[in-house]
């Protein structure tokens, strides 16, 4: 096996990567705000808020992901009244299922982080005379994002995995380019090229968020 062979198994590979570190990025970036207000619903005095909120969580979370995947693709368009208003794309349909079931992770871990502060942090902030708005950025959450960044790093390395999943419904990520490469050639070696890549990213995620622990810490 030489060089320009795994060269030539490499640059398709990285180009599904892209598509891979795209669908990342785009739940990362909506998710853990949108969990964060799912959290505030799960916390919430109105009945109604709350329970739409548990529900949702359940229903996502108690559902596999690749279902929730097909549902959007394939089940949506399906849905009379609804479907010809909510037809999307394969690359918008992963987009739409990955962050409405990451929301769901992350509004329950930041949660849990809500709940390991001790209740006199809010006595004392009212003592001090803050408001609930001053309460929460400078006191709750900066413990909150503490306590939740080992859940949260978990999640993050388990949804770059998870992109995965969405070959399922034709999205040329990397898994998808790699699969091709071992029909074509009939060896595993793209698999191996593939594992190196999710690794490498891997790596550096693993790296921030150990910076950010660290920073945190201090």
């Amino acid at each position: 096996m030489d060089f320009h062979y795994i060269i030539t198994l490499t640059v398709p590979l990285l180009q599904g990567t892209v598509v891979t570190l795209a669908i990342f990025a785009i739940t990362l970036v909506i998710s853990v705000p949108l969990g964060f207000l799912v959290t505030l619903g799960l916390n919430s005095k109105n009945g109604l808020i709350k329970g739409f909120c548990e529900t949702y969580v359940y229903i996502l979370r108690g559902t596999p992901l690749l279902l929730q995947i097909l549902f959007v693709y394939f089940g949506l368009p399906l849905i009379p009244w609804i479907g010809k208003y909510l037809t999307f794309s394969r690359f918008a349909s992963a987009c739409i299922a990955f962050v409405l079931n990451y929301s769901a992770y992350f509004g329950e871990i930041f949660r849990g982080g809500l709940l390991a502060i001790d209740p006199g942090q809010y006595e004392a902030a009212k003592v001090l005379g803050l408001t609930r708005y001053e309460t929460m950025t400078r006191v709750i959450i900066p413990q909150m994002i503490r306590v939740c960044l080992p859940s949260v790093a978990n999640e993050t390395i388990t949804l770059l995995k998870d992109t995965a999943l969405v070959t399922v419904i034709g999205v040329t990520e990397m898994l998808h380019y790699a699969k091709t490469e071992v029909n074509r050639d009939g060896t595993p070696f793209p698999f191996v090229i593939a594992a190196v890549l999710y690794l490498i990213i891997n790596f550096f995620l693993t790296w921030i968020f150990k910076y950010l622990e660290k920073r945190y810490e201090q």
